[in-house]
């Protein structure tokens, strides 16, 4: 992750918190104290560098991450150790659980689905269907989870889907369209519905076909008409359910909606031991 971006959002982060001060915290004694980050649910780990990053932000704190980032976890296992003064503690608290959670859920989320399918001729991709502000960290989380991140945003390569092509008029035309005003470094995406499209697809000489909402006999079917040199992607309508039943069917990719707009956060819960002896 750019690590300027990242401490531009942590910030933004903090500010929406914090307000103009934590007021809880403000009335207690300062002082030295410790804590730990503990899983309350079996999962895949990410984030773990994330508390160090938001505790310099607001003070005087050390972090360290008792088990490394990726691995998994049961209930119990103590995630990471924080020692420092009351007020850096208790004010990153929730940014710091809020993101780890997330990222958790994320990883453990893509791991289910990499171990579901079973294939390691197929990738698992995320897509664009992330929470505003979250996109950097949900798409790293999705790495950790043993997946693979599709476009980052709209500057991240083509992809004409349906209302790109209604515009244009036929995919001949907007891929056409795109080749003129593009550089030979553009990947160029091509959603398709049909056998008649997937055919216009491999004319147009598209980098990439995306199989939209369609069933694993039919991907395996249109796959042959794909020559090697194009990638292929199967989405819309995949998930852990019958991911397996796609199994096989030919396809460089899977892109997968769930991994970042419903999977649940890991519950990881951050418990004080109290304050330091000098």
């Amino acid at each position: 992750m750019n690590p300027l971006q990242v401490k531009q959002a942590l910030t933004g982060f903090l500010n929406e918190d914090l307000g103009f001060g934590d007021l809880s915290t403000a009335l207690l004694p300062q002082q030295t104290i410790q804590g730990d980050f503990i899983a309350k649910e079996a999962g895949i780990i990410c984030g773990q560098t994330l508390p160090q990053q938001v505790y310099d932000l607001l003070g005087s704190a050390h972090y360290e991450a008792l088990i490394p980032e990726g691995q998994a976890v049961v209930p119990g296992d103590h995630i990471g150790r924080v020692q420092g003064d009351t007020a850096t503690l208790l004010s990153g608290e929730r940014v710091i659980l809020n993101l780890m959670q997330r990222q958790s859920g994320i990883a453990t989320a893509t791991a289910q689905a990499v171990a579901t399918l079973k294939d390691p001729t197929i990738k698992i991709v995320d897509t664009r269907k992330t929470m505003p502000g979250l996109r950097l960290f949900d798409k790293y989380a999705v790495t950790v989870g043993g997946g693979v991140n599709h476009r980052l945003g709209l500057d991240h390569g083509v992809m004409l889907k349906d209302n790109h092509i209604a515009a244009a008029g036929s995919i001949t035309a907007a891929v056409a369209a795109v080749k003129q005003q593009a550089g030979p470094m553009l990947r160029i995406e091509v959603e398709v519905e049909t056998k008649a499209q997937v055919q216009e697809a491999v004319a147009a000489k598209a980098d990439v076909i995306m199989f939209d909402n369609q069933t694993p006999e039919t991907v395996a079917q249109w796959q042959k008409l794909v020559p090697e040199t194009i990638y292929t992607e199967a989405s819309g309508g995949i998930y852990l359910a019958n991911l397996a039943t796609y199994r096989g069917c030919g396809v460089n990719f899977i892109s997968l909606g769930y991994l970042t707009n419903a999977a649940l956060p890991l519950d990881i819960s951050f418990i004080l031991k109290g304050a330091v002896k000098a």
